[in-house]
């Protein structure tokens, strides 16, 4: 087994948008006369995408929804996402992304990104960061039916690594996922893949406990040591 592609969870990787997301979805449910309580974005909506924490912020003040009119909703919120993003002058990314970037492509390894996010925000920053160009394959939250924990996007993006890469035969296996939330780490574990968890949302020592490799930050990440462990499994 080696390592052949990279991938990378979207929020609380690549960008720290918490903040924004939260404000956001504050705003949605004051437009529906509701609040949103302190604490709550936190333990409700992290590691979920924003369909499943919209959906269970409604159900818990006993409002149900349509899957239309939460597609109404996301969309508004998506719209507000974007205006949000262009009022920033300088994109909260995480830092040593773009070395970590180079140093995957470096040693000739593939990138993909798979998130429950909704692609038009995936694509925004990525657009604005100067990034997309590495991005070949995205697996976006509208891409697929279930979210995280569950595997499927992983999974997709196998599949769709091997279509741009036609020679490329790519399995589960030789992949690593890099992942900031137990449910992404889960989804990417139940996929067949190995994990390292960056300790940008939850504590460190929560993530040792289920990733194969755990770094307080990206600049940690030494990409040669984990080449190593994936060869020294091809050579057993």
């Amino acid at each position: 087994m080696s390592l052949k592609a990279v991938l990378f969870n979207f929020n609380g990787v690549i960008i720290n948008d918490d903040s924004i997301h939260e404000q956001l979805i504050k705003q949605i449910l004051i437009e529906e006369n509701l609040t949103l309580k302190k604490g709550e974005y936190q333990q409700v909506c992290l590691g979920k995408c924003d369909r499943s924490c919209v959906r269970e912020l409604l159900a818990s003040r006993g409002r149900v929804k349509s899957e239309d009119d939460l597609t109404v909703l996301l969309n508004r919120k998506a719209a507000m996402y974007a205006l949000e993003v262009e009022k920033i002058e300088k994109l909260p990314l995480y830092a040593g992304l773009d070395d970590l970037i180079f140093k995957v492509r470096s040693r000739n390894l593939k990138l993909g990104l798979v998130s429950d996010a909704i692609r038009k925000e995936i694509s925004l920053v990525l657009e604005r960061a100067q990034l997309a160009e590495y991005f070949k394959v995205i697996v976006a939250g509208d891409d697929i039916a279930t979210t995280k924990p569950k595997p499927d996007g992983y999974l997709l993006a196998v599949e769709r690594l091997n279509q741009e890469y036609t020679d490329l035969n790519l399995q589960a296996c030789e992949c690593l996922v890099i992942e900031d939330t137990p449910a992404g780490i889960q989804a990417a574990k139940r996929a067949g893949m190995q994990v390292l968890g960056v300790a940008n949302t939850y504590p460190f020592h929560m993530l040792q406990r289920c990733c194969n490799w755990t770094v307080d930050y990206l600049t940690d990440l030494e990409l040669e040591r984990v080449e190593e462990v994936f060869s020294h499994h091809k050579r057993q």
